[in-house]
């Protein structure tokens, strides 16, 4: 599979731009248009615009990487966050649109097991209950009771949903606390809460559209996990005034 584009490759396009047009006249160039021509070629590079919300500094390089990389290709993308159990959603712009408290899987872990996507939920161990860390293309679809959800995995049964489930886990109540210990219990789906799902994820979806998910992983480096290298510090110092 070949390389994901790295925040380094966009980077070192701009070194080279900058390099000729540092160049003396009369040696890679003679027309002078052609610096105008050769900027223009290629983008600055962009940054993911959060607005007033402050991210984790792995969700904030991922977002940023993103977008310099144009990894998302110009479509909406989600980004979920699980050491914090939140979910963002940004639009096909890379700005934010809204953010909230999400539920994920109970268990610890980046990975699912090979078969899961094929067992009864009561054959999946505690252990495996795991929400994957990765990029997904996701598409709308229904589960098995008819209920509209979002594919994020389909071969490993993880969509993102709504938030249900019986009184006794108290789900709602969860995604309500301060805390995160809290929000790890479902089998590893990304349970919303119903009006935020309404409201800010079904949309993205419509007439069959397909968005970008990443889920950041929790037990190994983001660099790893997407290939997004080299955002600090020369993306921090733009940020600054």
């Amino acid at each position: 599979m070949a390389r994901a584009q790295g925040l380094g490759d966009v980077l070192a396009r701009e070194r080279g731009r900058n390099h000729a047009r540092d160049a003396p006249l009369g040696t890679e160039y003679r027309c002078a248009g052609y610096a105008t021509a050769a900027a223009a070629a290629v983008p600055p590079v962009r940054l993911a615009d959060f607005g007033s919300v402050t991210p984790g500094p792995d969700t904030r390089h991922l977002a940023d990487w993103i977008v310099a990389a144009q990894d998302h290709h110009n479509r909406p993308f989600f980004i979920v966050d699980k050491r914090q159990a939140t979910l963002y959603v940004f639009d096909r712009h890379a700005r934010l649109q809204a953010s909230t408290p999400v539920l994920i899987g109970a268990a610890l872990g980046d990975d699912s097991v090979a078969d899961i996507g094929s067992r009864a939920l009561a054959q999946v161990l505690p252990e495996e209950r795991t929400t994957p860390a990765g990029r997904f293309v996701a598409e709308a679809g229904r589960n098995l009771q008819g209920e509209d959800i979002v594919w994020v995995d389909y071969d490993a049964a993880v969509s993102m949903h709504r938030v249900r489930g019986n009184p006794q886990e108290r789900r709602t109540e969860r995604l309500a606390t301060p805390t995160v210990e809290d929000n790890r219990i479902s089998y590893g789906c990304i349970n919303v809460p119903a009006v935020f799902y309404d409201r800010h994820v079904s949309p993205v979806f419509a007439a069959g559209h397909t968005a970008l998910v990443y889920v950041l992983p929790e037990t190994r480096p983001v660099r790893e996990e997407f290939g997004a290298h080299d955002t600090s510090p020369r993306l921090a110092s733009r940020r600054s005034p």
